[in-house]
């Protein structure tokens, strides 16, 4: 089991280095966390929603995702209020009070959980959520050190040394465990080293000898690594002003409740593309696109946004032909109302959008969660580029929007034939907008949006498979031999 001294230690990418190791070695491994809180999810085949940390996990493994990696997703709504997924499906909204006197009825999801994926796989890689140490949580815990000792697995556990601190988080964390979870803790790995590896050698020698701990490794600082982070905190050393280098600057409008803005790593990505993240109209600049993400609270992160100014300043940049682009709830914020009869997101039953584009959403009926694949139908402006062409992505959201203006026709949802129109678009595609996440993985797709923008993407540049790339440089970091006595001896 891999452990946290904090929520972004890095447990999450050592795990996905950690599936790729053993995958390359012949090993069948699969991750596991039995409980996730973040707006970051994805959709597994059948269609289940889990933790998008999984599903990257599981592609470095090499091997599809299930629900049974990630039983229990959390989706904060609210300050104090979360949509529990039990098993891939929308169990219950509950204020964080109700969670926590019924989170034990969902022991046995996650326990059972852990049991079938331990039969079907070689090694299963466990992680746990935080701090293992929220002692005013702990009676409560289901993800942490009670995995552990249900497992009786040995706990790497992972500093931050970049934040500073190192010791107080390690060792701290170890001696506020019981002695009897202590006894499980196997391994200190530091995470995030910048500088001369010799000049900690003294700190690993003292936290050895306080701890009576081995120190497992010390993975270095990996810069421009293509990989999904899990969690928004991410995003809080993110550029928000401009950066002059850049060829093309795209602002992302951080809504309060953001979800999968790992939609925008591939634009990233590309060489001489930023990408920033904005909270306010006054961080906006003159970019050549704003992106409106998706969201877990259409209503409320609309409302934040008039609030904040966006709206207006939205409006003058679109009249100035900068495009403007919206992905599931930024998608539907950009239509000319959003009905909420049952008031399923807020106690507003009504709210005007943008008027950017000629679409109506109206929340009802059950949340969509499919893999889908969609054909490009418009043939105006850039899209005239990869007309006809197929993308892939997931949809998650509730709600929906009709129109006239639909530019993508939906034709598979996880694995069935459908037709379902989608996406909406105003005359020369400046300002568009989909419900379908990923869609900017499809290289066609965003090279062409891109070039509208006035890129040029360098389509020669070799893209190196970045699970390679971290586990290559995990694997020189651990004692590897260490850490397969500990595997032969938990076996």
């Amino acid at each position: 089991m891999v452990l946290g001294t904090s929520s972004s230690a890095g447990k999450s990418l050592v795990i996905a280095a950690l599936c790729r190791i053993y995958a390359r070695r012949g090993v069948k491994v699969a991750p596991f966390k039995a409980q996730n809180m973040s707006n970051n999810a994805g959709v597994c085949a059948d269609g289940s929603e889990i933790g998008r940390a999984q599903i990257t996990q599981a592609m470095a493994a090499g091997i599809e995702p299930t629900p049974f990696m990630n039983p229990v997703l959390l989706k904060p709504e609210a300050n104090v209020r979360s949509q529990v997924i039990v098993m891939g499906k929308v169990w219950h909204t509950l204020p964080a009070q109700d969670y926590y006197q019924r989170k034990q009825m969902l022991w046995g999801y996650v326990t059972e959980a852990l049991d079938t994926l331990r039969a079907e796989y070689d090694l299963v890689i466990m992680e746990g959520a935080g701090s293992p140490v929220e002692l005013n949580l702990k009676q409560n815990d289901i993800v942490n050190m009670a995995m552990a000792t249900y497992a009786q697995a040995p706990v790497l556990l992972v500093g931050d040394i970049d934040r500073g601190g190192i010791f107080p988080q390690l060792l701290g964390t170890l001696w506020l465990l019981p002695p009897e979870e202590q006894k499980l803790i196997a391994g200190f790995i530091i995470n995030k080293f910048r500088g001369d590896m010799a000049l900690f050698t003294d700190g690993i020698k003292i936290l050895q000898e306080k701890g009576n701990v081995p120190v497992l490794g010390v993975v270095p600082w990996i810069h421009d690594l293509a990989i999904p982070e899990e969690d928004a905190a991410a995003l809080d050393g993110s550029l928000a002003a401009p950066n002059e280098p850049a060829d093309i600057d795209i602002a992302v409008i951080r809504l309060p409740r953001i979800a999968n803005f790992d939609d925008f790593d591939p634009l990233a990505a590309e060489s001489g593309v930023q990408v920033r993240y904005v909270t306010s109209s006054n961080q906006l600049g003159k970019p050549n696109a704003v992106i409106i993400p998706g969201t877990k609270s259409t209503m409320s992160d609309l409302a934040w946004l008039r609030q904040q100014g966006f709206a207006d300043v939205l409006l003058k940049l679109a009249a100035e032909e900068t495009a403007v682009v919206g992905i599931c709830g930024g998608y539907q914020m950009l239509g000319q109302t959003i009905h909420d009869p049952a008031q399923v997101e807020s106690n507003r039953t009504e709210a005007p959008g943008l008027g950017l584009l000629p679409l109506t959403t109206t929340f009802a009926g059950d949340k969509a969660t499919h893999r889908a694949q969609a054909t490009i139908l418009a043939d105006t402006g850039w899209l005239a580029d990869v007309t006809g062409q197929t993308v892939s992505g997931y949809e998650i959201h509730i709600g929906r929007t009709t129109g006239t203006a639909h530019w993508l026709r939906i034709d598979k949802r996880s694995g069935e034939d459908v037709v379902v129109m989608d996406g909406g678009m105003e005359g020369n595609g400046r300002c568009w907008g989909c419900y379908l996440h990923g869609i900017f993985a499809n290289d066609n797709f965003r090279r062409a949006w891109l070039r509208s923008l006035g890129h040029q993407p360098d389509v020669a540049a070799s893209q190196q498979d970045p699970f390679e790339h971290l586990a290559d440089i995990v694997e020189a970091a651990l004692d590897m031999p260490q850490l397969e006595a500990l595997l032969k001896q938990a076996n």
